[in-house]
């Protein structure tokens, strides 16, 4: 006979099964890959690795300022040389580095 008890039990044990999952694909998930300056989405947008390398000619726009690490579409590690971006999906760009995709972040100070 099943009560009312027992449906608990089994709801609550099926409710588990998608967090489990969800942690062991997280778990097996690889390292993001660095962003090659030759990756064709990174030279349409000019990507640099070093913003004083940016042709400004090509990119009259640039800042010599402006770096990835003050970038909205940057997702910031603390401390860290390079860091996933959004603008490349979630490759890992330089902090020091610029594209065509800058956009600064709100208050945050330009990066030096």
């Amino acid at each position: 006979m099943h009560t009312r008890r027992h449906f608990l039990a089994k709801l609550a044990a099926t409710a588990a099964v998608p967090a489990l999952f969800q942690r062991a694909l997280a778990q097996d998930a690889p390292a993001p890959a660095k962003l090659a300056e030759t990756d064709p989405t990174a030279a349409a947008l000019g990507y640099k690795e070093d913003t004083t390398k940016v042709d400004a000619a090509k990119f009259p726009m640039h800042k010599p300022e402006q770096k990835c690490a003050s970038c909205a579409l940057l997702v910031p590690k603390e401390g860290a040389a390079y860091a996933p971006c959004n603008a490349f999906g979630g490759k890992l760009v330089a902090v020091g580095g610029w594209c065509a995709a800058y956009a600064p972040r709100p208050g945050a100070a330009p990066a030096k």
